[in-house]
């Protein structure tokens, strides 16, 4: 028989003690290996630093990584508590292709069924986004923005070769943005799609076959 694949360890990046209190679980365990869930602070350097930091761990020497909390929709009609998954991420530095994100549509689906998934660009951001700048966003082709993303997935693939992905919930929109109203209708309905989003990761997690170096 053939040996057994090493486990893949995971890296789930996100920015907020928030984000990182919604992703907590009871359980450890994960089918595809480790799990390890980092806090990196808000913006793009400190996910830079943080990320890089991390993959400096024999242990996570492998590990595949996916960025995820909040984002800010570009798009008339997307709606706090919609899902965006990234095809890529952008920054000025340049961008990263995503990995396997029909099966994270599919799987998102079934962990928060009901909700909008939307795919296509993930663009970076060193400030929260409003008014006009979203258009002109909008019109790069992006779909979505935050502040962490890009520099994740970028820090990751430099350090080297392995899969990543960015899976975002959408916290305001233009029609919905943070400093109206329902701001936190908007955050707590985002807050509990993110609560509900670990079994998609565990599954895109599972699926991957990671070359041995």
């Amino acid at each position: 028989m053939a040996p057994r694949p090493a486990p893949v360890p995971l890296l789930i990046a996100c920015a907020l003690g928030i984000e990182q209190f919604a992703l907590r679980r009871r359980d450890r365990g994960a089918p595809g290996g480790p799990v390890t869930v980092l806090r990196t602070g808000m913006g793009p350097a400190a996910a830079e630093r943080s990320v890089t930091r991390m993959l400096a761990d024999p242990d996570l020497d492998r590990a595949a990584v996916l960025a995820t909390g909040f984002c800010a929709g570009l798009a008339p009609g997307m709606h706090p508590g919609d899902l965006v998954v990234a095809e890529e991420t952008r920054d000025p530095r340049g961008g990263v292709p995503c990995v396997g994100t029909e099966l994270l549509v599919k799987e998102l689906g079934r962990a928060v069924p009901g909700r909008t998934v939307h795919t296509g660009p993930l663009t970076g951001s060193d400030h929260v986004v409003r008014g006009h700048e979203r258009s002109d966003l909008l019109a790069t082709g992006a779909i979505a923005v935050d502040m962490e993303s890009a520099a994740t997935l970028l820090s990751a693939v430099r350090v080297g070769e392995r899969p990543v992905a960015a899976v975002r919930v959408v916290v305001d929109a233009p029609e919905h943005e943070l400093v109206r109203i329902g701001t936190v209708r908007g955050g707590i309905s985002a807050f509990r799609v993110l609560r509900s989003v670990l079994p998609a990761f565990h599954e895109w997690h599972r699926s991957l076959l990671l070359p041995r170096r």
